[in-house]
């Protein structure tokens, strides 16, 4: 047989672009298509079967005679997992089945009226206008869910995405309403479909009378289960373990271990099943000896427990479904501890309706006494818990909440149903796009602002671009807990000809010759609801300002007011040049034509807002200019400076700051300060011994910023070099990164300085580099609000700042020393600096944070009754949390 030669790298490059440009082509064919009013799509955990609440109200709407119009398609990712189900409806006509991820999928995604689902659809679903979406959810969580997990947020991305494009949202009682969806999952003031909260559809399946039970322990048997007539059935019903729902654990081998030594020591009248989450029953199914006792996927877990007489269960919401049927249930949980140290549980132990065991014995002995009617018997040790428990979280449980289900939804009927849409607890809602959340002044001002907002009267959703960096994620951390996080998952896909549109908006903007505008917001305006379904807001902001994409998507939410943040000079930016390109001009166009669309113009300071307004005569509106200081988290700036204890330290005689020695022993600084303390203090003491070796009567000059013409770090050397030459005893230490790096590091070489200047790039903690030095200076030719000078001035450092239009809106009157934007200037600042002429007090953080963020409410539109209606919060204290 001749071998199979590889096609070359270009070939599958190009083989790749063209299957994927035709599934979009495709996808977007079938989204320009009418909507077939009479077809259900259903999914259920990303098509692993025929199951849960979807499958329950499939066949509700095939046995009620008022829906016989209606056809079904059913989602499935495993023919074989699936295969009972697929042939027990083979001939059906109003019943069809699709492969996930197939082109019938798409089409059938793209076209059918209703789409119901108890988990997920893919990132790159967007629900349509005239589609109608049922999120069911799969069961009441017993495990913190969403923003409650950590890093929740980020983790939640496509399910927050999800929950927000629902019509309606199925809750099985008022606790899983308003704990998960409203709570946990924020909805809250943002969901515009209607939660429903009359039972769960999928325990319907649980109610069997004596022929239906017969029936499915004749279907275990036949799976290859050695059921024997009278015998007890035993349910055993892990979760998954693992820090990812979509990569978990294999624990299969433990599971199979614990049901041999549970069956071992149970009388023979006992049978011992396995019934394993669906994301670990591919790991459950390579284990040889669970035949006789794994449940099969496609048989329904609720229809299981129809036919159980003893729940074993551990964090698996399951429990609350068997809360129905009135039997014991045992919680077998070996790894509590452990489990409830990552993940959390909304119920305490001695809340649950059942005991909780953690060794075999035990729970054989209690699995034997389930039922009996004696003091262990779980039902009678915790009746009232179980009579507790069941009232909260299955109140509606009762065998015909799917028909309840189906006239809601599909009957319209509301009469006698609780059926609402999600609370609104009265505060403005902020969306505000955070840019790429790279380390920049833009994100640091970003993640500042959303530390000052106060949360008590704002909610304030916070959007970007996810990404698995780690400084992104780093970044991300560090939003205040009470901000919700969507990051954008998936993205546009477009045709190629709308593609084409799309670049040429971006790069030439809104006048862009030729450019078919409807077709291009079309598109833009699926994004925005692909990326928030039905979500609404009061203020949306473009808080990067500096990508014409981001910029135009945000004009698609409807919204009180549309403000846009303008941090910089930006005809300067459009124009400047670095190796001879200008790497702002396109993009910055695009931008620029978006102005029209937006209410208000931001800049990041009074003097920086008449520039923008002067210079940027595309704007229409002049009066749309206005501006709103970035606020600082001075605590944060403190405690990364001067380390564990934080708070600012005052210098000593020689200008320096005492560092306090480590306690000798690990162990102590793990008690006192936590692990993640101390990495940020292991790593504090390095960046500073590594950046600045010790140089006792050393003077040393520091200044932070990118390495990019308009700082004009060549001056600042050539200032130096000047300095130096008198005064030997001086270092100047330039913190960050960019495309001069090499041109400033030879010109440093060019004038002797290699020992006297440090290039230090970019540093995680710039702030322990800025603490150990003696005075900040700063060489720009223009800037926006330079944040670095307030860091500064945070730090007791004396300033001296060349002469831009924008400088005082960083500096304080009478502090710091400004001088004109020459070398010979400059470096006179710094000689006044080492004679200690230049003027300095200290900065109240406090009172710049009261005045910054009223600004922010201002400009982007706060109407002033809602501000007066109380102070807002100032503290800027350090309010990172992972969520």
């Amino acid at each position: 047989m001749t071998p199979k030669i590889p096609a070359p790298k270009g070939l599958r490059r190009v083989s790749r672009k063209l299957r994927k440009t035709g599934q979009f082509e495709w996808r977007l064919f079938w989204r320009a298509r009418p909507i077939e009013e009479t077809h259900v799509l259903y999914e259920s955990f990303a098509g692993n079967g025929v199951l849960c609440n979807p499958e329950a109200i499939f066949r509700g709407l095939l046995e009620d005679s008022r829906y016989a119009h209606l056809h079904h398609i059913w989602v499935i990712s495993d023919d074989e997992a699936a295969g009972a189900t697929m042939r027990e409806f083979a001939r059906h006509p109003r019943v069809r089945f699709v492969q996930q991820g197939s082109p019938s999928y798409h089409r059938a995604l793209a076209t059918a009226k209703y789409l119901v689902n108890n988990a997920t659809f893919p990132p790159d679903f967007g629900k349509r206008e005239g589609q109608v979406y049922v999120n069911t959810w799969h069961g009441t969580p017993l495990k913190t869910m969403g923003y409650d997990e950590p890093e929740g947020g980020p983790n939640a991305r496509n399910v927050i995405r999800n929950l927000l494009s629902a019509d309606y949202l199925l809750a099985s009682s008022p606790f899983m309403a308003e704990q998960m969806y409203e709570s946990s999952y924020r909805l809250t003031n943002v969901f515009s479909g209607e939660i429903v909260t009359e039972g769960a559809p999928r325990v319907d399946r649980q109610h069997l009378d004596a022929s239906e039970r017969l029936r499915v322990l004749a279907r275990l048997r036949a799976s290859g289960i050695p059921l024997q007539q009278g015998q007890k059935v035993v349910l055993y019903a892990p979760t998954w373990r693992g820090q990812s729902f979509h990569s978990p654990s294999n624990d299969a081998a433990a599971l199979g271990q614990r049901v041999r030594r549970l069956r071992a020591q149970l009388p023979p009248d006992h049978i011992v099943l396995l019934k394993v989450h669906q994301q670990a029953y591919g790991f459950a199914l390579e284990q040889p000896d669970l035949r006789d006792t794994l449940v099969p996927n496609e048989i329904p877990t609720n229809v299981v427990l129809g036919v159980t007489d003893v729940l074993v269960n551990d964090y698996s919401s399951v429990f609350f479904d068997f809360l129905s049927t009135g039997r014991p249930i045992i919680f077998f949980t070996p790894d509590l501890k452990d489990y409830e140290g990552y993940r959390g549980l909304y119920l305490a132990p001695d809340e649950l309706p059942g005991p909780v065991v953690s060794r075999i014995p035990e729970l054989a002995r209690l699995v034997v006494a389930a039922g009996s009617g004696d003091p262990e018997d779980p039902l009678v040790s915790h009746r009232e818990a179980y009579d507790t428990v069941r009232g909260r979280f299955a109140p509606k449980d009762d065998g015909h909440a799917t028909e309840r289900v189906i006239d809601i939804i599909f009957g319209g009927k509301r009469r006698g149903y609780d059926v609402r849409p999600a609370r609104h607890d009265g505060r403005r809602r902020i969306l505000i796009y955070l840019g790429g959340m790279r380390s920049n002044g833009i994100t640091t001002s970003a993640i500042n602002l959303l530390n000052n907002i106060d949360h008590d009267r704002f909610d304030v959703t916070a959007f970007y671009t996810y990404s698995r960096n780690a400084d992104q994620a780093r970044n991300a951390a560090a939003i205040h807990p009470r901000v919700r996080v969507i990051p954008r998952v998936g993205g546009m896909t477009p045709s190629k000809r709308h593609k084409r549109d799309r670049n040429r908006l971006l790069e030439l903007g809104m006048n862009a010759p030729g450019l078919d505008v409807p077709g291009v917001t079309a598109l833009f305006r699926d994004e925005w609801r692909r990326c928030f379904g039905e979500a609404s807001f009061d203020h949306i902001i473009d808080f990067s300002g500096y990508a014409a994409f981001w910029s135009f998507l945000l004009l698609q939410g409807e919204a009180a007011s549309h403000s846009i943040w303008l941090h910089n000079d930006l005809k300067a930016d459009q124009e400047r040049e670095v190796d001879g390109r200008r790497a702002h001009e396109a993009n910055l166009r695009g931008v620029f034509s978006t102005y029209a669309g937006y209410d208000h113009l931001v800049s990041v300071s009074k003097a920086l807002m008449e520039i923008n307004a002067r210079k940027l005569t595309e704007v229409d509106d002049p009066e749309k200019h206005t501006y709103a200081r970035n606020t600082i988290n001075d605590r944060r700036i403190t405690t990364m400076a001067h380390g564990l204890e934080g708070g600012s330290r005052d210098r000593d005689d020689s200008g320096t700051i005492p560092v306090t020695p480590l306690p000798a022993a690990v162990a102590e600084l793990a008690r006192s300060y936590g692990l993640d303390a101390i990495e940020a203090e292991v790593q504090r003491r390095r960046t500073v011994d590594t950046v600045l070796p010790e140089a006792p009567g050393v003077t040393t000059f520091v200044t932070v910023g990118r390495l990019s013409p308009e700082k004009n770090h060549a001056r600042l050397i050539r200032a130096f070099d000047a300095v130096h030459q008198e005064h030997p005893a001086t270092r100047l230490v330039i913190v960050g990164s960019g495309p001069l790096q090499e041109q400033l590091q030879s010109l440093a070489l060019g004038l002797g300085l290699a020992r006297a200047v440090i290039l230090a790039g970019h540093q995680n903690n710039p702030f322990a580099i800025l603490a150990e030095s003696d005075c900040f200076v700063l060489s720009s030719d223009y800037e926006g609000q330079p944040m670095v000078i307030l860091e500064a001035l945070v730090l007791g450092l004396p300033v001296v700042s060349t002469d831009f239009a924008s400088v005082g809106g960083a500096l304080p009157e009478n502090v710091g020393l400004v001088v004109d934007r020459s070398v010979e200037a400059l470096a006179g600042g710094m000689r006044r600096a080492l004679a200690g002429e230049v003027p300095k007090r200290a900065f109240d953080a406090t009172a710049y944070n009261q005045e910054a963020v009223e600004e922010f409410y201002r400009a982007i539109g706060v109407p002033a009754a809602h501000l007066d209606r109380g102070q807002p919060a100032t503290s800027s204290g350090d309010q990172s949390a992972t969520r």
